[in-house]
């Protein structure tokens, strides 16, 4: 079982390691071919691969043609998969390989699986192509109507046909279907139906000659097939060696999981080539589970599972897994809401800066437009939001004097930061005042007998909270005064944590701009308003920028505490942790629901070496940090406790607020709804269970 594998094995995390091979081929030459094909299939299972795949016909060769019908290039393919077969009993790894064979009157262009010294089954494929350049129907039969038969030549004897799904009994929810070529052409491929039959990792042996642009077609409809399905999508096409009469060959593989390329090899190779990559089972799981219009189509197109009626044959294989695979082969973003592709992070930018605009300008322009009324503190929140707010005045064709934006220090408000609230209102256009709330909060503290009021220098959770609630109190009474709406700030990192004063400071609002938004995100928008402020139609002045460039190199703080006698000032990530662990955190567990354990082995992966990977554009080289396990579980044990078993009561009152990730949003009327009263017990047992020199 997966717990048995050491904690640094992928298999115990719920991953597979699976392989697309391109090998070169001999024309007509299978024992040629099945030296190739052996070479590749020792080499996968000395890599941890538990699936690999083989191009279309690759045992004989794709474009042979009318050779094929040749009885000895016939009886050697025969001969040389029971080779095959006999010299792989000790390797682990499924192999699917593409073999023509002959079955009743007919021939069909085949997958054979191959698994510990046994042809496991063999799948024909069902759409025979005879149009442009293809003419296979010349040869083969297609294989739709061979549904429950069985392959019997002698010592090649398997169940034969296109309903076959294999199933790994010794790692969960590894279920792999094999289509080839054609059969992901058509309008409804066979692998749609082995998808909602419960297959996880559909594989396609392909030829495929090569045009140009071809390549592009095949990576949208593996991208498609594997995304639409919520599935793994394994690609291996043919490649050098096959004959270029009138065709030629490129050898392209690729591996993608629920939409996203995983690995790829070149294409035009001199040689073999593989792409490996660790699919994520749990995740394929999730995805199913949470979309359950999944299933229900399953039961509209009338699919058949687990029952003697069932719709496809389960053919059982052990993988065995090896306890020396280590690693994660796969991309994996140390912050996950932020991409390290420079492209797709200014898109996301994009993307999530409009997606807060247009929210707020919609509500502004429902409630009869009034006046913007925001805190701002010179913080990376009330920043952001700031310019979220002017960008919608700039939209409506409205004065940007029309927000009305306060700074309201406190017992702790540090010079720099409230220099740089006014300063970058005053950049901005906007209408900036300062309202002092220390006489109101020192009121109050005075009323309730707080030690502070007597000179005593105690700074507890009350002491904190009475200046955010008077901040809270000025705002909505400004509101009122002047015709505004209070803008709240607070993002989706701080909801997570439950990092916010309840019904005051940045747990309240009227609307909140922020709240889809996680922490680790919002540098980078500001960064993106920066460069594209144009663009944005944001226009900034220099001093705007400069500004903001300083906001940018503050270090986190709600100031709510005076700086201690070695001068520190109160920081957020000294209290509840880093932000770039708890944002890692909460990506996995409100995207994916993952168990603490692998989202600490995830954790490790991104973050145990600092100079490995990459990091988002932007990223300041001498900024870049690392954690070791004992920090990263000590925090993901904080994050659990916070998120589970203390904040939700706060997430269940959240004011409204757009969805801009797509892992989700923590509002209870959309993404994630869960009981006020819960607690952390399973997650935290979990993970005492997974790592006990931990347990906590």
């Amino acid at each position: 079982m997966s717990e048995d594998l050491p904690f640094e094995n992928p298999y115990r995390h719920g991953y597979a390691r699976v392989a697309a091979c391109t090998v070169p081929v001999g024309i007509a030459d299978p024992a040629a071919n099945a030296d190739t094909i052996l070479d590749a299939a020792r080499a996968c299972a000395d890599d941890g691969v538990a699936v690999a795949v083989f191009p279309e016909l690759c045992l004989s060769g794709y474009s042979i043609e009318d050779l094929v019908m040749q009885d000895a290039v016939l009886d050697a393919v025969e001969a040389q998969l029971l080779r095959i077969a006999a010299e792989t009993a000790d390797l682990p790894t499924l192999l699917l390989i593409g073999a023509p064979l002959r079955h009743g009157n007919r021939l069909y262009n085949c997958a054979v699986a191959i698994q510990r010294g046994e042809v496991l089954g063999i799948a024909p494929k069902s759409y025979i192509p005879t149009y442009r350049e293809f003419y296979e129907r010349r040869w083969y039969a297609p294989g739709d109507d061979t549904r429950g038969q069985w392959f019997d030549r002698g010592e090649l004897s398997a169940p034969f046909g296109p309903d076959l799904i294999f199933e790994a009994t010794d790692v969960s929810d590894l279920r792999v279907f094999a289509e080839v070529c054609e059969d992901y052409w058509v309008p409804v491929p066979p692998s749609s139906h082995a998808a909602l039959a419960g297959a996880t990792i559909l594989v396609n042996l392909s030829s495929s000659p090569i045009t140009i642009a071809r390549a592009e077609d095949r990576r949208i409809l593996t991208q498609s097939q594997s995304f639409r399905c919520a599935a793994a999508y394994v690609y291996a096409a043919a490649g050098q060696g096959e004959s270029t009469n009138d065709v030629s060959w490129d050898g392209q593989t690729m591996i993608y999981e629920g939409g996203t390329l995983l690995a790829e090899t070149e294409r035009f190779p001199d040689g073999p080539r593989r792409a490996v990559a660790d699919i994520d089972l749990d995740r394929l799981r999730q995805d199913r589970i949470r979309q359950g219009t999944f299933d229900d189509n399953r039961r509209g197109v009338g699919i058949q599972t687990g029952s003697v009626d069932s719709d496809f044959r389960t053919i059982p294989f052990e993988v065995g897994v090896p306890a020396s695979v280590t690693g994660l082969r796969r991309p994996l973003d140390r912050f996950p809401f932020v991409p390290d592709d420079p492209a797709r992070l200014d898109l996301d930018c994009y993307e999530a800066f409009n997606i807060q605009v247009s929210g707020l300008e919609q509500r502004l322009r429902a409630i009869g437009s009034p006046r913007p009324v925001i805190g701002v503190s010179g913080g990376l929140d009330s920043t952001h939001a700031l310019l979220v707010v002017t960008r919608v005045m700039d939209r409506m064709e409205r004065p940007r004097s029309d927000i009305l934006a306060f700074t309201m220090p406190g017992f702790a408000t540090g010079d720099a930061t409230k220099s740089n609230a006014i300063a970058l209102a005053e950049a901005l256009g906007v209408t900036i005042e300062t309202i002092d709330i220390r006489p109101m909060a020192g009121e109050i503290l005075k009323g309730i007998g707080h030690p502070f009021a007597s000179g005593e220098p105690v700074y507890d959770v009350t002491f904190e909270n009475v200046q955010a609630g008077a901040r809270t109190d000025f705002l909505f009474r400004l509101a009122n005064q002047r015709g505004g709406i209070v803008i709240g700030t607070s993002d989706l990192s701080e909801l997570a944590l439950g990092w916010a004063t309840y019904g005051v400071g940045d747990h309240m609002a009227h609307y909140g701009v922020n709240a889809g938004v996680p922490k680790t995100l919002i540098q980078h928008l500001i960064r993106w308003v920066i460069a594209h402020s144009d663009e944005s139609g944001t226009t900034l002045n220099d001093d705007a920028k400069r500004i903001l460039q300083a906001v940018l190199d503050t270090e986190i703080s709600p100031e709510l505490v005076p700086a201690g006698e070695d001068g520190k000032v109160q920081s957020t990530e000294d209290s509840i942790g880093p932000y770039a662990l708890h944002d890692f955190a909460l990506f996995h567990v409100l995207r994916y629901g993952l168990r603490p354990s692998k989202i600490v082995f995830l954790a490790e992966q991104a973050w145990a070496d600092p100079d490995a990977g990459s990091w988002p554009a932007g990223f300041p080289a001498e900024d870049r940090y690392g954690f070791d396990r004992e920090t990263i579980v000590q925090w993901l044990r904080v994050f659990h406790k916070r998120y589970f078993g203390f904040a939700q009561f706060k997430r269940s009152a959240v004011p409204n607020a757009p969805k801009v990730s797509p892992a989700g949003s923590l509002s209870p009327r959309g993404d994630w709804r869960a009981p006020s009263d819960g607690n952390a017990n399973a997650w935290l047992a979990e993970l005492d269970a997974a790592l006990p020199e931990y347990a906590g």
